[in-house]
């Protein structure tokens, strides 16, 4: 599978925020961390929006059967004709199961709870491991600069398949105590893909999430991370955020919910800082 690499132009005033750039090619960019609770889905969501909001079309898929990114933008329950769940299973397309969001230039392959069964499903088919991957037919997607996917607090094949799709791997990080844990396993699984699976795959990058500049814990698990990760970190770092925690529960991307807000702010940023990498093709 080839390395898709976007290319960047210079920053220009060409949107609302100040930032615009030209991406050549779609890029996959799993989100994923076996941990749950480290802000995946956020992650997913509002730097999905954040790409739509610097005029680049974004594309997100819910993969994880908890659905929340689904609901966190206003699909929920039984109200969609197709999901992620029948393109895994290759009973609908991936262009049959695209759904434009309220906000400009981006659209979700929407997920039900019905995903749960699909890793069952899964098991006896003939390449389970890249269902996803054939599902994302280049025409169909063509129109999409990134395509995000929102995995599961796991390893199971719903993640495999994710990881086997993808261009590049974005791995959200709480600032907590047991912030490491599960990270070496999930770099674990990442070197199996590179074997098995999908040698083109890279990190595009480690965020930190849920960061309390108040306490010397967060302080100390930052300190942490980057002695680790190096460069693969992002400058930026999201902070915890009360009207981030509040923005799902209106169904809408937190610039659309509080664009003044310190976690609004912050993806700004990680939208910047990542399409700047990108240009660099910083990826490990």
């Amino acid at each position: 599978m080839p390395n898709r690499a976007p290319g960047r132009a210079q920053p220009s005033p060409l949107d609302l925020f100040g930032w615009g750039g030209l991406v050549v090619a779609t890029r996959v960019v799993v989100v994923a961390n076996q941990k749950g609770g480290v802000g995946k889905t956020t992650t997913a969501i509002s730097l999905g929006a954040t790409l739509a909001a610097y005029e680049h079309k974004t594309l997100l898929v819910d993969l994880d059967p908890q659905s929340n990114c689904s609901s966190g933008l206003g699909f929920g329950g039984g109200e969609c004709a197709a999901t992620s769940y029948d393109v895994l299973l290759g009973d609908k397309t991936t262009e049959q199961a695209i759904r434009p969001t309220e906000f400009p230039h981006l659209s979700i392959i929407p997920a039900t709870p019905h995903l749960a069964g699909a890793e069952v499903e899964l098991v006896g088919m003939v390449g389970r491991e890249f269902r996803l991957r054939e599902a994302l037919v280049r025409e169909q997607i063509a129109a999409f600069e990134f395509i995000l996917v929102d995995c599961p607090p796991s390893l199971g094949l719903l993640t495999l398949n994710a990881l086997a799709a993808a261009d590049a791997l974005l791995v959200p990080i709480q600032c907590e105590y047991f912030a490491m844990e599960g990270v070496s396993m999930l770099m674990t699984t990442v070197d199996e893909v590179r074997r098995f699976l999908n040698p083109n795959l890279v990190i595009d990058g480690i965020l930190l999430t849920m960061y309390d500049e108040r306490t010397n814990l967060a302080q100390q698990v930052a300190e942490e991370v980057r002695g680790v990760f190096g460069q693969q970190v992002f400058e930026t770092v999201v902070p915890r955020n009360v009207r981030l925690a509040e923005a799902p529960s209106f169904g809408r991307p937190i610039h659309a919910y509080d664009l003044r807000s310190r976690g609004s702010q912050a993806y700004l940023q990680l939208g910047r800082e990542y399409l700047e990498r990108l240009g660099g093709t910083n990826g490990g």
